[in-house]
């Protein structure tokens, strides 16, 4: 707004010099009279544009939500070209990184970065220790493997674009070329080592066209770790097409990879798309988020598909893994163990319960014969096992295991990961200093910031596997175990007061660590794991000083530019998570809002993502399950008490007045909720199965109990 306005100024300075240059006396009175119009209308501009230019970070978006669903960039309304982004989309053999840039002549250049996850090449010698085994099968494709078009030996370049879609797929819709329209739609198969491209051509004209199309191929075959690879990326598209006037015609350019004696060939893209269409209507009927706020909404639901799309086959059975280029069929006790597991419940995805399952029996197998640290990743279908740093793991484990299980609600499966739980949590135990805190060589972080040699999340996540892990040993009988973790948690929420309770910046809230004086993403923890004993000065903390247009920064550091700066998304999901949690609504749902705003519609879409300035903002899978989980134990505040048991703690302000979330799978069983404000009261609905099983009108930050009928 002040460019505008800057802008507006020096148009009226500049002309009244060329009054000066140009002008003779018999005009120069018509003249300055324009200049004055002109002034007079620059500064009614600059009072309108007051209420503005005082709003924290005016952007404008690239996206809109689109009527029929996902969102939609109409380039002939964008606010700047050239504009590029990228996006990543995936299937159980197959992750495509779509990066695309819409130039100022809105010409579409277009890459490809398609991996095949399970087909591992050999080490690179001269590469960084991860490169060595994060060696996926990739390959890049431009405008090289496109099919040419003729029409009356002319050939049709399709460059310019009028539109892109997203909505699970991705969608360019171009200028029409001869009265032709192509749009492409660009989609993973979700069970092939296969990538698709579909065109489909319309004749927008009155006369029949009759086209040549010129196909292209590429293959190529390399030895690797499973046998030989081969790589086929080629057109099925008629050579000669004859399209009516208002008939279309549909092809597809197939990116395949294949193992030794696999096809390579033969494939049918209707099929495949329909693989890809009831995934996505999976994700639309269950777990569904519907608030007064249509964007809160729209990323909800993409979050769904992001963190869903992402599990891959392999030697441990299907895996969820964050993605982003570098991080396939493997897992992590922080991105599946801790952020994912406890979510696929909930979202009642078979396949997203069975990963999870499968990372916690992966971590089962290897708890350690002696006092080391447990394994926190398994790399490569769990080839490649990561070295025993100790980064909170264990408290990262206990937290996601219990509550996945909880919510599971599989008895005979909570017996046999019970003993990974039980370890964790010794473990953690014995890791205690004598302030009573748990010592860990670094967080998630991995040493990339200072975290002491106890820091605030690793006592934190300990606290929040207590607080699940005692209801479970209670729920399996344990009951004299529940009662040891219970006792073990009410003394290490007084330790954390007593040893991380500091005021840094004017904000009595928490010190990350012994020495550290500046504030920290991580000091949500305690409220996102519902300790309150500092949670006003630690939410106004995290939404005022830490907080950017990107969310909140790891930490505030004086010495860098503000470019330069650090964020991680899962930060700022633990903060909006926590906050909300704490019933500090009024300063955090507006935060939520244009947080959302700017993932879903501003420059970089349509998903959460995992960091700045490291690794290129990639939507790594997790963190999108991380920003569903901000409105089931955030705004909801759901609680589990048992295998059935449940508590919510309603939360709702003028600002977001109404919260419907449906088929929340837990067990056997379907809840729904209700939740809408009427005056001071929150009107609370709950159903299970579809019966009304508890209603009634509650003050904000009321906890409501409720049990599932048998």
């Amino acid at each position: 707004m002040w460019l505008l306005l800057t802008e507006e100024i020096q148009r009226w300075i500049l002309f009244a010099s060329e009054i000066q240059l140009s002008t003779n006396d018999r005009n120069l009175t018509f003249l300055t009279l324009e200049m004055m119009i002109r002034l007079f209308l620059s500064f009614a501009f600059f009072i309108g544009c007051l209420p503005a230019l005082t709003q924290e970070n005016p952007r404008q978006n690239f996206w809109n939500l689109s009527s029929a669903g996902g969102i939609t960039w109409n380039i002939s309304q964008s606010p700047q070209l050239p504009h590029a982004d990228h996006i990543e989309l995936s299937g159980t053999k197959v992750s495509a990184i779509i990066n695309y840039e819409i130039n100022k002549n809105k010409q579409l250049i277009l890459h490809r970065d398609i991996i095949f996850p399970q087909l591992r090449t050999y080490d690179r010698t001269n590469g960084v220790s991860w490169q060595k085994f994060r060696a996926y099968r990739r390959l890049t494709y431009g405008s090289e493997i496109e099919p040419t078009i003729t029409d009356s030996m002319v050939t049709i370049v399709f460059d310019k674009v009028d539109s892109v879609r997203i909505d699970g797929k991705l969608v360019f819709y171009h200028t029409p070329v001869h009265e032709i329209t192509l749009t492409r739609t660009l989609f993973p198969s979700m069970s092939g080592r296969l990538f698709v491209e579909k065109w489909t051509l319309t004749n927008n004209g009155t006369i029949s066209k009759k086209l040549q199309v010129g196909n292209n191929a590429t293959q190529s075959t390399i030895s690797g770790y499973k046998g030989i690879y081969h790589n086929n990326t080629y057109s099925e598209a008629k050579t000669e097409i004859t399209l009516a006037p208002g008939i279309t015609y549909s092809f597809a350019i197939y990116f395949a990879a294949a193992i030794d004696d696999e096809p390579v060939t033969g494939f049918e893209f209707a099929a495949v798309e329909k693989e890809r269409d009831d995934f996505m209507a999976f994700m639309q009927n269950n777990l569904v988020l519907e608030t007064n706020n249509p964007v809160l909404d729209q990323l909800f639901y993409f979050s769904k598909i992001r963190a869903a799309e992402s599990i891959f086959d392999s030697k441990m059975g299907l895996v969820h893994s964050p993605g982003g280029g570098n991080y396939y069929v493997g897992i992590w006790a922080n991105d599946q163990a801790e952020y994912s597991g406890p979510f696929f419940p909930l979202l009642g995805y078979d396949k997203g319960i069975i990963a999870a399952k499968n990372a916690y029996i992966k971590f089962l197998k290897h708890i350690p014969k002696d006092d080391k640290p447990i394994q926190y990743s398994f790399e490569i279908e769990g080839d490649v096992i990561a070295s025993n740093k100790d980064r909170g793991d264990a408290a990262m484990i206990a937290y996601g295991a219990s509550q996945y299980l909880l919510r599971l609600g599989d008895r005979q499966l909570a017996k046999e990961i019970w003993p990974l739980i039980e370890w964790c949590l010794d473990y953690c135990n014995r890791k205690l200093n004598s302030k009573g805190v748990v010592m860990s060589k670094t967080d998630e972080m991995e040493g990339r910031i200072a975290t002491g040699d106890a820091n605030l999340a690793t006592s934190s996540l300990y606290y929040g596997g207590l607080t699940s892990g005692a209801v479970l040993a209670s729920e399996l009988g344990l009951n004299r175990l529940s009662q040891t973790y219970t006792a073990r948690k009410i003394a290490l929420e007084k330790n954390i007061e007593a040893h991380f309770g500091y005021r840094i910046d004017g904000y009595d809230t928490y010190r990350y660590f012994d020495g550290n004086e500046r504030l920290r993403h991580w000091i949500s923890l305690p409220l996102a794991m519902g300790i309150n004993t500092r949670a006003t000065a630690t939410a106004d903390a995290l939404l005022e000083k830490l907080w950017t247009e990107n969310g909140v920064l790891v930490e505030l550091d004086p010495n860098k530019k503000p470019d330069q700066q650090t964020f991680w998304d899962r930060g700022t999901l633990y903060v909006l998570r926590g906050v909300l949690k704490a019933g500090y609504l009024d300063k955090s749902i507006p935060k939520l809002i244009t947080f959302s705003e700017k993932r879903l519609l501003g420059d970089h879409v349509p998903y959460v993502i995992e960091a700045y300035p490291e690794n290129d903002m990639q939507h790594l899978s997790a963190e999108s399950a991380l920003y569903c989980r901000i409105f089931i134990e955030g705004l909801l505040g759901l609680e589990q008490d048992g295998f059935a048991a449940f508590s919510i703690t309603p939360n709702l302000n003028q600002q977001l007045h109404e919260l419907k979330l449906r088929n929340m799978h837990v067990g056997k069983d379907v809840l729904s909720f209700e939740l809408r404000l009427v005056e001071d009261k929150i009107e609370t609905k709950i159903f299970a199965d579809g019966k009304l099983i508890k209603s009634g009108s509650f003050k904000a930050g009321t906890k409501v109990k409720f049990v599932i009928p048998e």
